[in-house]
């Protein structure tokens, strides 16, 4: 009976529990319980939350409480391996269109892949629903799906891909796994995409060579797209997304084999490849990432907040233009898989956890 108590103490998240950071005290609070691996959260302006759940479900929080039912009318979702319901992410311009955009897995003729859609909000509910774009080809294997959606400044939308566990693919020209896909908010493919019009490759393709993309953000400053990838038994990588570049996946890399740590492709650089700007090696399987701009935390402004579901923490990089200064390691083993990371409108941090009990919580200044 002891033993399965101090275990039960062991697992219980530390709500309401004062940490210390090198800039701030903080203190971790509970926003929303009962959630079956939650892969995103969206702050609608009226105050409540959509959370993407990963076996197909949209739910609404409102004042700390889940509602009951899921939205209704999403796109019919495929849970396969690691594929399932990602990414929830509201068009800028939510308040007058009330869209919502969806990255999640669907089954096709070839297999399992990564799809977009879209669909107006109305009460609890979607409308309208289009499908903006389907990976092609898809897959069978159940690894690698991305899915992480942003906006930038003048509109364009990006949507991050993995390799489907099949590495050469992201070398591929007509193929879009292992890139970052850029296109209109409806779908379309803009005519200043890089591979636009060139022979034999995906036109909605920004780049290639990227693994397995499972966070992405803007930055404040530049509004330059960055996003993060999971590396193998090593390698993980934050990258600057520049329009046509390779970043060199599985040519080089900072990762290994599986199990026995035998090189992978030619090595870490090669020309004409991308560096990252910063890496992990070991891996912390990072997802979600979010720059904060907040008032609450003011010495953390320009920071960049990534979770980790490995080594179950927040990390802090202190950010020097493009160059990374420093890491800072925050609630390591505190409360598990961390798998989203949002800077909400109210200047709080918000943090979901990877696990079928999962739930919302948020950064407060302490003690």
């Amino acid at each position: 009976m002891r033993l399965l108590l101090v275990l039960l103490l062991a697992a219980t998240p530390a709500f309401g529990q004062s940490f210390r950071s090198a800039q701030h005290d903080f203190r971790l609070v509970r926003v929303v319980e009962g959630l079956d691996q939650p892969w995103s959260v969206a702050f609608l302006p009226d105050g409540r939350m959509l959370i993407t759940e990963k076996r197909g479900r949209l739910r609404v929080a409102a004042q700390g409480r889940l509602l009951p039912q899921p939205v209704a009318g999403l796109p019919q979702v495929t849970v396969h391996g690691q594929g399932g319901l990602h990414d929830v992410v509201l068009h800028p311009q939510f308040e007058k269109n009330h869209l919502v955009y969806l990255a999640y897995a669907a089954r096709g003729a070839d297999g399992v892949g990564t799809e977009l859609a879209r669909g107006r909000l109305s009460g609890e509910r979607l409308e309208d629903v289009q499908v903006l774009f389907r990976q092609s080809p898809k897959g069978s294997r159940g690894q690698h799906f991305g899915g992480r959606i942003a906006f930038d400044r003048a509109g364009f939308l990006y949507l991050t891909l993995g390799d489907r566990g099949e590495m050469a693919r992201a070398q591929r020209p007509a193929d879009h796994a292992g890139s970052v896909i850029r296109l209109h908010d409806d779908g379309r493919v803009p005519a200043d995409n890089p591979f636009a019009g060139k022979p034999g490759w995906k036109p909605e393709k920004l780049t290639l060579g990227n693994r397995n993309m499972q966070g992405a953000a803007l930055h404040p400053q530049t509004g330059v797209l960055w996003t993060h990838e999971h590396g193998p038994q090593g390698g993980d990588e934050v990258n600057v997304v520049r329009p046509g570049a390779n970043y060199g996946w599985p040519v080089i890399t900072y990762g290994v084999n599986y199990g026995i740590g035998t090189k992978i492709g030619e090595g870490t650089q090669k020309p004409g490849m991308q560096q990252p700007v910063h890496t992990w090696v070991p891996s912390i399987a990072p997802s979600g990432m979010a720059f904060y701009t907040g008032e609450r935390f003011p010495r953390w402004k320009g920071s960049l907040f990534v979770g980790a579901l490995r080594d179950q923490m927040l990390v802090r990089l202190t950010l020097d233009g493009e160059k990374v200064v420093g890491e800072e390691r925050l609630l390591q083993g505190a409360i598990g898989r961390i798998r989203d990371v949002r800077a909400g409108p109210d200047g709080f941090i918000y943090l979901l956890t990877d696990a079928s009990s999962g739930f919302l919580a948020r950064l407060e200044p302490g003690p």
